[in-house]
C-alpha cells in the first residue's frame, strides 16, 4: 500500500472514531442553558405551552419532547396534541391521554415540568385554543366547543387562543378578534393569547393582551424534530413563553399564568410589559466602571457587560448637554462592549450624575415601542489646562 494509502486510512478511522463519542467515554447528550435572569422575588423559567407529537399530527414520539426541552435549556413544556385531528390513527390508536403519560416519565428523570395539555382545533371563530393543566383531555372530545372549553376549565384548565394571525384561518395574516372572544372572556375561558407562534409575531394580539389583561405567550407549536426547524446548534432557539414563577413547579407555573406573569421571548426579541422587561433588562447588565473621569472634552471608555442571551439594541433617546456618546449601540450578549462618553465643554468641573438615556429597540412593551432605559454613571469633569503663558 503506498504512503498517501496509509495517510487516508489512518485519517478515515480517526473521524469514524469521532463520530462515536462513546469509544472515548463522552455523552453526547448536553444542556444548553437560556441565559435570561431572574427577576423580582420570582424566578425566571423557560417555557414551550405549544407542542405535537405523533399522537396528533407531529412526527415525533412523546418522550423526545421531553429530551428536546432538557437539551435547549428549558424548564416546562406542555404536550397538546389536537383533539379532534388524529392523521396516524390507522398507525396509532387515538389515545388522548397517552402523549402525556409517555412524555412525563421521561421528563420527571430530566427535571423538566411535563405538563398535561390539549389543542380544541376549531374553525375561526374561535380557532385553535389550548388548553393546559389538564386532569385528563378525553372528556374534551365533545361535538360543541363551548363545552369543550368548559370541561377544561371546570378541570381547572389555563386556556389560551392559539396563532390568531394564522394564514390557515385568517388569510391575510392579520389577527381579527370576534365577539366569540368576547364571549370567552367573559365566560373565564379564555385567559392568554399567543403573541408568538412559531417565527410569528402578532402585534394586534400584543395590543390585546394589554387592553384586556390576558396574559402574554410564545410558543414552538413544534411538529418536526425540533433541530429540523431551529438551528439549535448555531444559537438559534424556539420562541418561548417566560415565566416568573414562585418556584420550579407546576403549580408555580399555573398560579404566574393567571396572574399574568410573562414575557415573550422571540428570536432576538422580549415582549411584555414594563414592570417584567426593565428588571429583566437591569439585571442583565452591569457597567463595571460607572466612575469615570473626563478632561475637558476627552473621552472615557465605559465597559458595559451583558449577561443574558440576548443582543440589546440601544439607540440614543436624548442627548445629554454634558457629554456626547454613541447614538446606537448593541450590548451583545455574553459579551462586555465598550461606549465611548465624550466631554462638551473644556471648562467644566465637579463630580456630576449622568443618565445616558437610550430606548432598546427589540425590548417592546407595545407595538413598535422600545423599552426606555437609563444608565447612570458618575462622571468627574476636569477643565482642560490652559497653555503656559495664557
Amino acid at each position: 500500500m503506498k504512503k498517501t494509502g496509509y495517510i487516508h486510512l489512518l485519517l478515515t478511522l480517526a473521524l469514524t472514531l469521532s463520530a462515536i463519542p462513546s469509544l472515548w467515554g463522552h455523552d453526547p447528550r448536553a444542556r444548553t442553558a437560556v441565559q435570561i435572569p431572574d427577576i423580582l422575588e420570582y424566578r425566571t423559567l423557560k417555557c414551550d405551552f405549544h407542542i405535537h407529537t405523533v399522537f396528533s399530527d407531529g412526527s415525533v414520539w412523546p418522550d423526545i419532547r421531553s429530551e428536546e426541552a432538557w437539551r435547549e435549556g428549558l424548564d416546562a413544556i406542555a404536550i397538546t396534541d389536537h383533539i379532534e385531528y388524529q392523521p396516524h390513527k390507522d398507525d396509532l390508536p387515538t389515545n388522548h391521554e397517552r402523549s402525556y403519560q409517555i412524555a412525563k416519565p421521561h421528563g420527571d428523570q430530566l427535571r423538566i415540568i411535563v405538563i398535561r395539555g390539549s389543542e380544541v382545533t376549531r374553525e375561526m371563530p374561535p380557532g385553535h385554543i389550548n388548553a393546559i393543566f389538564l386532569d385528563r383531555v378525553t372528556p374534551l372530545d365533545t361535538e360543541d366547543w363551548r363545552d369543550s372549553l368548559k370541561e377544561a376549565r371546570a378541570q381547572g384548565a389555563f386556556l389560551f387562543w392559539n396563532h390568531p394571525g394564522w394564514d390557515g384561518q385568517q388569510p391575510d395574516n392579520v389577527a381579527r378578534w370576534y365577539s366569540e372572544h368576547s364571549e370567552l372572556v367573559d365566560g373565564d375561558l379564555l385567559h392568554g393569547i399567543e403573541v408568538a407562534n412559531a417565527r410569528e409575531y402578532y402585534p394586534e394580539a400584543h395590543r390585546w393582551c394589554l387592553e384586556k389583561n390576558l396574559t402574554m405567550l410564545s410558543n414552538s407549536d413544534v411538529h418536526n424534530p425540533l433541530n429540523l426547524d431551529y438551528h439549535v446548534h448555531h444559537g438559534d432557539h424556539r420562541p418561548l413563553t417566560l415565566v416568573f414563577s414562585k418556584d420550579a413547579s407546576s403549580e408555580g407555573i399555573r398560579e404566574a399564568l393567571f396572574d399574568r406573569r410573562t414575557a415573550v421571548y422571540t428570536g432576538n426579541r422580549l415582549i411584555g410589559r414594563e414592570t417584567f422587561l426593565q428588571p429583566i433588562f437591569q439585571n442583565s447588565i452591569t457597567v463595571i466602571n460607572p466612575q469615570v473621569q473626563i478632561v475637558g472634552d476627552g473621552r472615557a471608555l465605559i465597559q458595559i457587560q451583558n449577561d443574558s442571551d440576548l443582543d440589546y439594541e440601544l439607540v440614543q433617546r436624548e442627548e445629554d448637554p454634558r457629554v456626547g456618546t454613541n447614538r446606537e449601540l448593541i450590548l451583545q450578549g455574553g459579551k462586555t462592549v465598550l461606549l465611548t462618553v465624550a466631554g462638551r465643554s473644556e471648562e467644566r468641573s465637579g463630580t456630576e450624575t449622568v443618565h445616558l438615556q437610550y430606548t432598546v429597540k427589540n425590548l417592546l412593551v407595545a407595538p413598535d415601542v422600545g423599552m426606555a432605559v437609563d444608565i447612570p454613571l458618575e462622571i468627574t469633569f476636569v477643565p482642560e489646562k490652559q497653555e503656559p503663558g495664557q
